[in-house]
């Protein structure tokens, strides 16, 4: 099995407006999150927030401690959301199994644990997107379906944004110290995500796209609400948002996407909304 990481460093707001499309894409784009038998991952500076995926085909992957974490395991000190994108498949967290299908997700408190990945059958391997936050606190592993979330159907399909926010591993569901992670489901002909758009100084996210066709794109968009910018993004790949930055999107196509949080609440309605007509 392989590991590879990278550290995105934080951008000052009055830098990026200056940035270039390439600039843009480098800091906060994350392109490559499946890789056969490898363990890919970004620990990024925004709360000390780590953007990974593992794809287990051939054999089990080790959720290793990286460089950066300066820790003997990955969970010494902290938690883990873990959602599966893919096929069936296996997460092992120390003598603990939970079998992981499409579009369910596992909370790893922290502790000494030995985390491993696997895939029940090798031609249709899981794929585990996670994200990892810093924990003050050890809390229990629990698996959760779509069954346990906290459901909010929002927006319609005359506004293009009609759309389950499926709330998983959020305080609501069970403890964890500072990740929050949900799935966002848009109804067919449904488009946009997350509008009006909102910052939430106190917490950063990270979003993941995914179930969008091979030959379609999403247009993320990203900034201050009064300079903002735009990523074009594909299929299985996740992006950045600082905490001063809004996070929507508009697609070709319907998709579904997983957000995670970390920072200082666990408040999810803690949020400061900017006006449509006011977006420039």
């Amino acid at each position: 099995m392989k590991t590879t990481y990278e550290i995105r460093y934080s951008s000052h707001p009055d830098d990026v407006c200056h940035y270039d499309t390439q600039q843009l894409r480098r800091h906060f784009l994350v392109e490559s999150l499946f890789v056969k038998d490898e363990v890919q991952m970004v620990y990024s500076m925004y709360d000390r927030m780590v953007v990974g995926g593992a794809m287990p085909v051939e054999e089990e992957l080790k959720l290793e401690a990286v460089d950066p974490l300066k820790a003997n395991w990955f969970t010494e000190r902290r938690e883990v959301g873990v959602f599966n994108v893919g096929g069936a498949g296996t997460v092992c967290v120390g003598d603990e199994v939970f079998d992981l299908g499409f579009k369910e997700a596992l909370y790893i408190g922290r502790g000494e644990r030995d985390v491993r990945f696997a895939s029940r059958d090798a031609a249709s391997p899981a794929k585990f997107y996670f994200n990892s936050a810093t924990a003050h606190a050890a809390y229990p592993c629990r698996k959760v379906t779509k069954q346990d979330a906290v459901v909010a159907h929002m927006g319609s399909l005359e506004m293009s944004n009609e759309r389950n926010i499926n709330k998983m591993l959020v305080n609501q569901v069970l403890p964890t110290c500072q990740l929050q992670m949900g799935m966002t489901e848009l109804a067919t002909g449904s488009v946009w995500n997350t509008m009006p758009a909102h910052t939430h100084s106190r917490r950063m996210e990270a979003y993941f796209y995914f179930e969008l066709p091979g030959d379609q794109a999403v247009c993320h968009f990203m900034g201050e609400p009064q300079q903002t910018r735009h990523l074009w993004m594909h299929n299985e790949q996740a992006v950045l948002s600082p905490e001063w930055s809004i996070h929507s999107a508009a697609a070709t196509h319907n998709y579904t996407f997983i957000w995670g949080m970390a920072g200082e609440n666990l408040d999810y309605g803690d949020q400061d909304f900017t006006d449509i007509k006011n977006l420039k």
